[in-house]
């Protein structure tokens, strides 16, 4: 069952895996992927998925387009993925919803060339994303937002900008993105601290677990598909399987030349393509 979105909701795709066991309803468990930022990237959207485990549907967390050289391709294939999406605050500006007052010149100039590139379709999609915080039916425990549950804008980078959100959340996991950062915050009665997650090189894919606690609240960021700003170049991306309780943290290599040789192609500033190189 499509939602205006092109997604379905986590019950239906629930029920499609649910047990009855002596006449008692058992329900579910899922394995959620979590992609967010993407950038209009598409390479690194497809490393991304190439790159990920059995998943059994897909969360969104905002910033489809912006900054990168593909934007009717990237929304494209994120509605083909569909399932579930919060909007960005680029993909906001892209179809005038924010002023680019507060935008870098950067930012502002792939703004204002994405809303001119976009497909009236992919317009009209774009300017309908809602607003997070988005709970995941059937899961209460779960909610999605781009910036934060407060603000949809704000950025999350630091425990002290997590605390206050930690700890007036009623929901006890949320995910996150706009920050382009990998990992997350916690709190557990009076320890409240960030982490991130560590691998071991550079150029493969990897796959890092995370297990969550209970009687714990967590702010968690998948990471940036298509523009990384932790210094590790590869597309980032999350799995959370709500029966283990564990998000898997991702890193993809992708073909990074041709995510740059498609900015450049379209006369975007050159920093736009170099950037990816360096995860920054």
């Amino acid at each position: 069952m499509r939602n205006s979105y092109g997604g379905i909701n986590a019950t239906s795709v629930c029920s499609r895996f649910a047990l009855v066991y002596n006449r008692h309803f058992v329900w579910c468990t899922l394995r959620i992927l979590l992609l967010s930022d993407i950038h209009a990237n598409l390479e690194a959207l497809e490393a991304c998925m190439a790159a990920a485990p059995p998943y059994d549907f897909v969360a969104n967390l905002g910033d489809v387009v912006g900054y990168g050289g593909s934007p009717n391709e990237v929304i494209e294939r994120s509605r083909d993925l569909g399932q579930v999406f919060v909007r960005g605050n680029h993909d906001k500006a892209a179809t005038g919803l924010l002023e680019l007052d507060d935008f870098n010149p950067l930012a502002a100039i792939a703004a204002i060339w994405t809303r001119d590139q976009l497909t009236p379709e992919h317009h009209e999609w774009l300017h309908a994303l809602p607003q997070g915080p988005l709970s995941l039916e059937g899961f209460p425990h779960v909610q999605l937002v781009h910036g934060s549950p407060g603000d949809e804008d704000a950025y999350i980078v630091s425990i002290g900008d997590a605390l206050v959100p930690l700890l007036a959340l009623t929901t006890p996991l949320t995910f996150f993105g706009h920050t382009h950062l990998q990992g997350g915050f916690f709190a557990n009665g009076s320890v409240a601290d960030g982490f991130r997650p560590e691998y071991r090189t550079v150029g493969q894919a990897e796959s890092v677990p995370f297990q969550l606690k209970q009687n714990t609240r967590y702010m968690i960021n998948p990471g940036s598909v298509g523009q990384p700003r932790d210094g590790d170049w590869r597309a980032a991306f999350a799995l959370f399987d709500t029966d283990a309780q564990v998000v898997h943290f991702h890193r993809a290599p992708y073909n990074l030349k041709a995510a740059q040789d498609r900015i450049l192609a379209a006369n975007l500033p050159a920093r736009l393509a170099t950037r990816l190189a360096a995860g920054r």
